[in-house]
């Protein structure tokens, strides 16, 4: 699945790096960094994240077609 995460709306709150720790953290400077894509296995956790950004700047979307990177895992 795609992750997009908005930065001009991003405020580095950390509730998704909370929800999802695989795909979302913070680098040396406590900025926000994210995977773009994740596999369909953290589907339930990044919808999470983006439920508890609190100025909704994180977006789920499918994969890319011709994404393989876990579309089959359950």
């Amino acid at each position: 699945m795609r992750v997009h995460v908005d930065m001009e709306l991003c405020q580095s709150h950390g509730q998704c790096v909370f929800a999802a720790p695989a795909v979302f953290s913070f680098d040396e400077d406590d900025n926000l960094v994210h995977q773009e894509t994740a596999a369909e296995s953290m589907r339930e956790a990044v919808v999470r994240a983006a439920a508890a950004c609190p100025v909704r700047a994180v977006h789920v979307g499918p994969p890319d077609e011709g994404d393989v990177s876990g579309g089959a895992a359950a």
